[in-house]
């Protein structure tokens, strides 16, 4: 038998129902799916319901409101609403198309947003635009501050009371396809000519990401070192540099006179940041490490176990960040671009654990 498309056979043979869906749209049919999804208790609405989104407004609107160039033009869509955009994009891992299309197909997403099926929907240049202009005025970074600073001052969270943890993660980007001869150049801090010369190949090089390679794999792009509080896991402070950047060189800029005790694996372990840390009053809980003709001893093993029970929480942050997050790797270009999205990343990650901390009343006093 020949199955057509649209016959009977065909439908029976699928499991199509031949019956007409029950009723017709209502007037209200649409409000009260968007109340039913917002009501639904998903990760997504829950951060939507307990972050109290007005406190980035002004570092948003200083940063991106400009003169009008005269009258006329499409009006532009509102800054905390674009700014809840990018929270959704880096909560998802979504490009800019596709976080515009998601936002249209999904009633959850424009519940987040508190938009309707009959509002307009920032297109994927749009969100690229607003994101940019934040890059350009240096923004993120300090809407990062403004949410931790929030944390302490409205909700006494007591930061770094029980210590921090530092620990570094890589974030990978699309991998270049130059010559040995361009990527010397490029490691110069050079542009190869045969770039210079041609805009539209340049404006998709990354000249700033770096190769490295780590237990036998090879990596391209960034690397986001980050200072974890011991109790709550939020970020604290991060630090973005290229993937050839070592783990340890970040770590001064990192560490304050006020963390107490710092916990960190053995790639921290040196006699310099021993004597950083001294200068500084903090007592360092680093793993240690054995060299060739001179292994662990049975102590100094045991001693390690001991300080990674607190020291393997930090991963459980890259962990959310590379799972359902999806924002250990990049599709953007360039030092400033990639430095402002995992910063933009710390942060949304900051907005899931608070939740989680309030939810599971994990609260600890100041």
């Amino acid at each position: 038998m020949k199955l057509v498309a649209g016959s009977e056979e065909l439908r029976q043979v699928i499991g199509w129902q031949l019956t007409l869906p029950f009723g017709n749209p209502g007037l209200f049919d649409e409000f009260v799916q968007t109340l039913d999804v917002a009501a639904f208790q998903t990760p997504l609405m829950r951060v939507g319901k307990l972050v109290e989104w007005r406190l980035f407004e002004p570092g948003i609107e200083s940063a991106i409101l400009t003169e009008a160039r005269g009258p006329g033009g499409r009006p532009r869509f509102a800054p905390l609403l674009m700014f809840k955009v990018l929270v959704l994009q880096r909560l998802h891992g979504l490009a800019d198309d596709a976080t515009s299309f998601q936002i249209t197909d999904r009633n959850s997403f424009r519940a987040f947003l508190g938009l309707t099926p009959g509002d307009a929907v920032p297109d994927g240049q749009t969100i690229s635009d607003f994101r940019q202009a934040l890059i350009n005025a240096r923004a993120v970074e300090s809407l990062f501050d403004t949410f931790l600073r929030h944390l302490q001052k409205e909700h006494g969270l007591a930061l770094a009371k029980e210590g921090v943890m530092v620990d570094a993660s890589f974030c990978e980007v699309p991998r270049q396809r130059n010559s040995r001869a361009e990527n010397a150049q490029i490691k110069a801090g050079e542009v190869p000519q045969a770039i210079e010369e041609r805009p539209k190949v340049k404006a998709h090089k990354d000249l700033d990401a770096r190769w490295t390679k780590k237990n036998h794999e090879t990596y391209y792009g960034y690397k986001d070192h980050v200072k974890v509080d011991v109790k709550d896991k939020l970020i604290l402070k991060a630090i973005v540099t290229t993937a050839s950047v070592h783990d340890s060189q970040a770590f001064d800029e990192l560490i304050e006179a006020g963390d107490k005790v710092v916990y960190a694996d053995s790639a921290y372990g040196s006699a310099a940041i021993a004597a950083g840390l001294a200068t500084r009053n903090v007592e360092p809980q680093i793993n240690e490490k054995g060299t060739r003709g001179h292994p662990l001893t049975d102590g100094q093993k045991a001693g390690n176990r001991e300080k990674s029970k607190t020291r393997s929480r930090v991963e459980h942050v890259f962990a959310q960040m590379s799972g359902s997050m999806k924002a250990l790797w990049q599709r953007c270009i360039g030092m400033a671009r990639n430095a402002a999205c995992l910063s933009l990343t710390n942060l949304v990650y900051n907005m899931l654990r608070f939740e989680q901390i309030k939810r599971l009343n994990l609260n600890v006093a100041a």
